[in-house]
């Protein structure tokens, strides 16, 4: 078994550990769990720390419990958060979290002696009446010592409900509850949760006199000051809905150099030794993008699939690099949307294409969105600097004559950067 503690600590993932943790866990396979909260359909690459430090666990030979808050999710963990959020009804929290469980069953080992589980605290709390939740649990922990959390006293002037003042009771009861019967001595999170996870301790040893231990990883900050895991305000979902791999690939691939050498030991299952040459090859040629590249590659494929990579590789290879036609005209329409999001377009009639020479259409046709006149496109193609779905035109007077992408669409290039998608329409719609 490999040191788990020593494991995060090279890889930047310890903030907060409880004095003994590292001596408990060494003493031979041990079990630790990590809760998701159930909000959204799908985990992002925010929560993607604690999926890897879960990873982490189980690749040191201990076992690994992801618990997915069935009953913390119809409450909303104040930590970290200005107002209180919406409750979401059953129907929907269930959903979510048949998504979320799907997407952990692709990161974690289900098989062997250490298997990963997964668990969802309503299946204790639903038969948990109040009166006996605030007499086995609720004597043990007092309301100073709740009220002397950070994020309890943060809320105080905004206003705090007692549903979510409430949220760290029951989050320390499930640490309880996993001690008590799944032998779970440790609870990891988000430097956040320290306060929540303490009050699990502290619980346990009230409560039966028992040990255990707590270990939270840093929050993820961006050089630009910008923050992980999002996009123009948009998260960078697992799920390939929301977030395509296309996306989700260039989300690594765009990252910044002190970035990435933070983020490929946390999301790298590559050994210490191999990352560090990693690194030191990278500094040696950083405009080759070594990191992101290996990281991008690594992480997608772990996410959505050797063919989601490929298709992410092959999408990235149309914008910024050379491919061959076959290779875009076997692009899904989302992910051609997804890759020329925010260029120029325009709408032609698909009888225009039957007669009409190149420079015309790149010019009157496609009112004039690509070239002002017909001699100004004559020129660039006489000059060899236009494509139409990444087949060099080479005469002007040429017909149009190109294979529509997904039935409907042209890429017409002009230069090495310069894009335009002509959507091609039947006359009349």
């Amino acid at each position: 078994m490999k040191d788990f503690v020593e494991e995060l600590r090279w890889r930047g993932m310890v903030h907060d550990i409880m004095p003994g943790t590292q001596a408990a866990l060494n003493k031979g396979l041990a079990a630790a769990y990590i809760g998701f909260d159930p909000t959204a359909d799908s985990l992002h690459i925010g929560n993607m720390v604690q999926v890897m430090t879960l990873v982490h666990f189980q690749k040191c030979g201990h076992k690994p419990i992801a618990l997915v808050g069935g009953a913390t999710g119809r409450i909303g963990d104040p930590s970290g958060k200005s107002d209180e959020r919406s409750l979401l009804d059953e129907k929907v929290l269930n959903y979510n979290l048949s998504c979320i469980k799907t997407q952990l069953e692709n990161f974690l080992d289900f098989d062997g002696i250490n298997a990963a589980e997964v668990v969802n605290n309503y299946d204790w709390f639903k038969e948990f009446n109040f009166l006996d939740f605030i007499r086995d649990a609720g004597k043990h922990i007092t309301v100073n010592y709740m009220m002397a959390k950070d994020s309890v006293k943060a809320r105080l002037a905004s206003g705090l409900s007692f549903t979510e003042f409430s949220y760290q009771l029951i989050q320390g009861y499930d640490f309880y509850y996993l001690w008590k019967h799944k032998n779970a001595k440790l609870q990891l999170g988000g430097s956040d949760q320290w306060g929540n996870i303490v009050t699990g301790t502290e619980l346990i040893r009230r409560k039966a006199q028992g040990e255990a231990f707590a270990l939270t990883t840093p929050l993820i900050t961006k050089a630009d000051g910008s923050k992980f895991g999002k996009t123009e305000d948009e998260n960078i979902w697992l799920d390939p809905e929301k977030t395509s791999p296309y996306k989700f690939y260039q989300y690594w691939i765009n990252a910044s150099d002190e970035d990435v050498e933070k983020y490929i030991r946390i999301f790298s299952l590559k050994e210490k030794e191999a990352i560090e040459s990693l690194i030191t090859e990278h500094k040696k040629s950083p405009g080759q993008r070594l990191l992101q590249r290996t990281l991008a590659e690594e992480i997608t494929e772990r996410v959505h699939s050797k063919n989601g990579l490929e298709k992410a590789v092959k999408a990235s290879s149309i914008l910024f690099g050379k491919t061959a036609t076959k290779d875009l005209i076997s692009l899904d329409e989302r992910t051609l949307m997804q890759v020329f999001e925010g260029i120029p377009q325009t709408e032609v009639s698909k009888t225009a294409l039957e007669s009409t020479d190149t420079a015309t259409f790149l010019s009157e046709t496609t009112h004039n969105l690509i070239f002002k006149s017909k001699g100004e496109a004559r020129k660039m193609i006489q000059g060899g600097g236009v494509s139409i779905n990444k087949l060099k035109v080479t005469s002007p007077e040429d017909i149009v004559n190109h294979d529509l992408l997904q039935g409907k669409y042209l890429l017409a290039q002009k230069g090495k950067k310069n894009y335009f998608l002509i959507k091609v329409i039947e006359a009349g719609t």
